[in-house]
């Protein structure tokens, strides 16, 4: 009876081999100096998919935020050079460049190291998969910046959990060769009545507010970014003129540059950067995409 099921056996086992999916090959990280996540979904695998070009500003043309750029730079380059450093969070007003600076000073480690750092994009929605990533991520030698862009955390939302324990806690810890940055317009990656109710509703409403807010503390480095003033959005408007060949008298440019601020409401480096992209429009100059 064995000798007619064994070869039977065989053939079954080796055709369910041939059927099953193959494991994915281990990502290229040597191919791109940025990537985005894409998680498993359906009978997709999990793929990291190089990005060719980054979308990014020079370092030098972040006007108004030194203390923060000079921050960040630093903690990147000793990262890029193999040197201990801390997750990042960058929080505050809208449009003051937290996310650019983030990739300018991933390009100016990669300036001064070519290659030295891989720049790993996820996005919000897929923050309950960052556990998967870095356990790809966990056995390269190249290191690894994983950012996520305007990320908070809304009524509900358990994904902060999984945060949590990927930033600072699990047996396994973050990876030696992974360091995480994120930007939010929140200082602490949950809307004030969410944590204003924890604390009125809750038995104990102390130890609430902590597991809300404890989230921002397993960053080490938080920069916050403020709104600018007048003086600093005009000298935005000024770096970004310069920088596009735009030639106007000062007092033209300036002026120009106010009115737009009435129009928009708001004065930021992101309105700065409008404007001058407005005008260069207008002046039928071609702006670098």
């Amino acid at each position: 009876m064995d000798a007619v099921l064994l070869p039977a056996l065989l053939r079954i086992a080796e055709a369910l081999e041939r059927l099953s999916p193959s494991a994915p090959p281990p990502p290229d990280l040597e191919g791109a100096d940025a990537f985005t996540w894409h998680p498993a979904s359906g009978e997709a695998p999990a793929r990291l998919a190089p990005v060719p070009r980054v979308s990014a500003v020079a370092i030098g043309l972040l006007r108004g935020v030194d203390r923060q750029k000079d921050l960040l730079l630093e903690n990147t380059l000793r990262f890029s050079r193999g040197l201990p450093a801390n997750n990042a969070m960058l929080w505050g007003a809208r449009g003051m460049g937290k996310s650019s600076l983030v990739k300018a000073a991933h390009a100016a480690a990669n300036a001064e190291a070519p290659g030295s750092l891989a720049l790993i994009e996820i996005h919000r929605e897929d923050i309950r998969t960052l556990p998967d990533l870095l356990a790809i991520l966990r056995g390269e030698e190249r290191r690894c910046l994983v950012f996520c862009d305007d990320l908070s955390f809304e009524r509900e939302d358990a994904d902060y959990k999984a945060l949590k324990s990927v930033l600072d806690g699990g047996i396994e810890g973050r990876p030696g060769n992974v360091l995480f940055y994120a930007t939010s317009n929140r200082r602490h990656l949950m809307p004030r009545d969410m944590i204003e109710n924890e604390r009125s509703s809750a038995i104990n409403p102390g130890e609430a507010v902590e597991e809300k807010v404890s989230l921002s503390d397993r960053f080490g480095l938080w920069i916050g970014f403020h709104n600018c003033d007048q003086p600093t959005y005009l000298a935005m408007v000024e770096g970004y003129a310069e920088a596009l060949g735009i030639d106007l008298p000062r007092e033209e440019l300036h002026a120009a540059a106010k009115e737009w601020t009435v129009t928009r409401g708001s004065r930021s480096g992101r309105v700065a950067w409008q404007f001058v992209t407005d005008l260069a429009g207008r002046l039928g100059l071609r702006v670098p995409a």
